[in-house]
C-alpha cells in the first residue's frame, strides 16, 4: 500500500490519535460509538434517528489532512491540516473503499480477547454496511467523490458524506454523474457571515458564497438531504431566525441541532463552558422551528446533546434508511 502523502511529523499526529492511514491522502478511525456499541450496547444518534448500525459503520474520509477551514470546534487534529490542495497522485476510489474496510478489520483485533464484549456485533463490525465519509478534512475535496460513493453502494455498503459546503461544484459534478450518497449533510455552523468568520476560520476566500450556493443546489436533490448545526455557546449558538432563513433556501429533509462536544483537539481553543446542556439544544431547537414552516421537532437523543427536526412531509417509515 502506498505511504500516505503527508509530512512525517503531521502522520504521526494522526496516528498518535489513532487513525489508521490509507493510501496517500484517506483514513479511517473507529468511531466512539462503534466500541461503545460492542461494549456497551449503546448506539449512536444515527441508529435511533435513522436506522444506521453503529458496529457496522466505518469512519473516514478520503482527505485526512485538507480542509477549507479551521473551525474552532474541530475536535480533529487540525493544527496539521495542510490547507486545500491534495497531492498527487489521487488515489483510486476502489483502493480507498478496499484499504478502509482492511483498515477498520486491522483496527477492530484488539477486542477479539477482550471480556464481555459482543462477540456477535464484534464479527458483524468486520463487514460494515455503513460508511459515514466525515472523519476529517473536507471530503468533497476529493475529486473522485462520486466515484467513491459509487465504490461502496456496489458492496451494498449505505454512505454519508458530511460536507462544509464549500464545494459546490463537485455536488454540481455528482448531480450530473447521478452519484451522490445516501444521506448528504451539510454543516452550517453559522447564521451570517460575521459568526462564518470568526467560528469557522475560513481558508479560502469565498466560503460563504459556495456555502450558499450549495444550499440552493441541496433544494430538490434526489438523495436524502440533512443541514446539521453545530451550536457552540456563547460563539454561534444565536439568531435561529438567520439559520432559518439558509434553511429553508436548501429545504432538507431533516435539520439535526447538535451542541459541539468539549472533546479532541477543540479543547485547546475552546473550555467546557462552550458545551451547551441538551436542554439548551432543545430550547434552541424549539426556538428555530417557530421559523421553519413546513417542520417539526421529530425526535432526540440526550447522550448526544442532539435534536432532529424532520419536514412535515417526510413520513416516519421514510425517515429510516432501507437497507
Amino acid at each position: 500500500m502506498s505511504e500516505i502523502n503527508m509530512p512525517e511529523e503531521i502522520a504521526n499526529l494522526f496516528k498518535k490519535q489513532h487513525y489508521a492511514l490509507v493510501g496517500h491522502h484517506s483514513g479511517v478511525k473507529l468511531c466512539h460509538w462503534l466500541k461503545e456499541s460492542i461494549k456497551h450496547d449503546r448506539v449512536c444518534y444515527k441508529q435511533k434517528f435513522y436506522g444506521i448500525h453503529s458496529h457496522r459503520c466505518l469512519q473516514m474520509t478520503p482527505v485526512l489532512a485538507w480542509c477549507t477551514h479551521n473551525c474552532i470546534f474541530c475536535w480533529r487534529p487540525m493544527e496539521g491540516f495542510l490547507g486545500v490542495e491534495l497531492p498527487k497522485p489521487w488515489d483510486d476510489p476502489s483502493l480507498i473503499v478496499e484499504e478502509s474496510i482492511k483498515a477498520q478489520r486491522k483496527l477492530l483485533t484488539g477486542y477479539g480477547g477482550v471480556d464481555n464484549i459482543n462477540k456477535k456485533k464484534l464479527q458483524e463490525a468486520q463487514e460494515p454496511k455503513h460508511a459515514a465519509i466525515s472523519l476529517s478534512g473536507e471530503p468533497m475535496l476529493y475529486p473522485m467523490i462520486g466515484d467513491l460513493v459509487e465504490e461502496f453502494h456496489k458492496r451494498g455498503i449505505t454512505t454519508f458524506i458530511v460536507t462544509n459546503g464549500t464545494a459546490p461544484e463537485r455536488l454540481e459534478e455528482m448531480i450530473k454523474e447521478d452519484k451522490l450518497p445516501t444521506q448528504f449533510y451539510v454543516s452550517l455552523t453559522a447564521p451570517d457571515e460575521e459568526t462564518y468568520n470568526r467560528v469557522n476560520v475560513p481558508m479560502i476566500p469565498d466560503g460563504w458564497e459556495r456555502i450558499n450556493n450549495t444550499l440552493e443546489l441541496m433544494n430538490g436533490l434526489p438523495t436524502r438531504t440533512v443541514i446539521r448545526l453545530t451550536l457552540v455557546k456563547d460563539e454561534n449558538m444565536h439568531n435561529p431566525e438567520g439559520y432559518a432563513k439558509f434553511i429553508m433556501k436548501a429545504k432538507p429533509m431533516f435539520v439535526e441541532a447538535k451542541a459541539y462536544m468539549f472533546v479532541g483537539f477543540s479543547r485547546n481553543r475552546l473550555t467546557i463552558n462552550n458545551m451547551p446542556k441538551h436542554e439548551e439544544i432543545r430550547a434552541f431547537a424549539e426556538e428555530l422551528v417557530k421559523y421553519l414552516p413546513g417542520y417539526h421537532i421529530e425526535d432526540e437523543y440526550v447522550p448526544s446533546r442532539v435534536v432532529l427536526i424532520m419536514r412535515d412531509d417526510v413520513s416516519r417509515e421514510n425517515r429510516f434508511i432501507k437497507h
